[in-house]
């Protein structure tokens, strides 16, 4: 029996011009089951913003794509851009997507940023990456992902031994995949890392976090504010302070990646999940093998499972045999928890 499911396309249709001629634009589906073929949508939201496809799953998967086009001597006519959308078997009964149909060449992580001075002596430069379309299609709001050593995220000019992270082609590709939902991504640069990732400067740090930078982030972007859309990720002592704040502040970070963790440097985490309530967070951990943390990451998995933690639901734990403690590595396993976290 063939499974259906509602694609909801989210877009605000653009204005004519004054004075343009034709038709206004509108919004319909096209699907591998022939593509030169418009599906119009069943039903349109009164402000004219979101258009709702039954679509029909004959097999095991479908290829689809939002149009937007006008009817007229004009003729106009732009696919979304990006990949196909997928949709299979297993999907819920309703999706919602926001495409964007032109090209966006702006670089929203070209710029170094900072927070409005505050509270805090401290003012860390940031780098802050935006999807695709970010500007163009006004309704989508996004998960958004902190991530430490801001350095060494985007830029292999600036990243340590000129490896950088490549977080912005990964979320591109897995994008293209259907694999992930489109995130913004946060970079924080350190002052002093040896400070900033260990106890007891990364209370300090993590104050700044909470009450300065999240707070700026939602207000300047369109954010899911959420502690269940907000993830914070980093490598070695970046995974530590990153396991930190979200046992600290579980209402802000619900999520915490945690690569080749240096734990039980200047720290007391270990103990902390030992003795005290269980978070409602969920966490990944992983290292390399040999002299990659293996140790310490397998012990903090045995603590959060003894504590309540389920494999694959609040908690996902791999070894990477003869990975290396580098910027390589991590980029090379980056989509993993990206897929954790922000997976379809």
């Amino acid at each position: 029996m063939a499974h259906a499911i509602t694609i909801r396309v989210h877009y605000p249709l653009p204005d004519l011009a004054a004075g343009e001629p034709g038709e206004p634009y509108r919004l319909v589906l096209r699907t591998d089951l022939d593509w030169d073929a418009d599906v119009l949508p069943a039903a349109i939201s009164e402000d004219g913003t979101r258009f709702d496809f039954p679509l029909a799953l004959e097999s095991t998967f479908r290829y689809w794509k939002p149009v937007l086009r006008r009817d007229d001597q004009v003729g106009e006519i732009f696919w979304s851009q990006g990949e196909n959308y997928l949709a299979i078997e297993d999907d819920p009964a309703e999706r919602d997507v926001y495409p964007h149909f032109f090209a966006d060449t702006t670089c929203s992580v070209c710029s170094i940023q900072h927070t409005p001075s505050g509270e805090h002596e401290r003012n860390h430069p940031l780098r802050v990456f935006l999807p695709p379309g970010y500007a163009e299609n006004t309704l989508a709001h996004y998960p958004v992902l902190y991530m430490q050593d801001g350095q060494n995220l985007f830029f292999a000019q600036e990243a340590f031994g000129g490896q950088h992270w490549m977080v912005e082609e990964t979320l591109r590709v897995l994008d293209s995949m259907n694999l992930v939902q489109k995130a913004i991504v946060v970079g924080i640069y350190p002052l002093d890392r040896m400070v900033d990732y260990t106890r007891p400067g990364y209370e300090e740090y993590g104050r700044y976090l909470v009450e300065e930078v999240k707070p700026w982030v939602d207000a300047t972007y369109r954010t899911q504010p959420g502690p269940e859309s907000t993830v914070v990720m980093g490598s070695s002592l970046g995974g530590v302070v990153s396991f930190f704040l979200a046992w600290q502040w579980p209402e802000v970070f619900g999520n915490a990646a945690c690569l080749s963790s240096t734990f039980g440097y200047q720290d007391d985490l270990h103990e902390r999940v030992e003795s005290e309530m269980k978070r409602d967070v969920k966490i990944y951990l992983d290292s390399g093998w040999p002299r990659d943390n293996y140790e310490p990451a397998r012990a903090m998995r045995n603590a959060l499972r003894d504590a309540g933690y389920r494999d694959g639901e609040n908690l996902f734990y791999l070894a990477f045999p003869r990975a290396q403690h580098n910027e390589q590595a991590w980029s090379m396993r980056a989509h993993i928890p990206f897929q954790f976290f922000f997976g379809g």
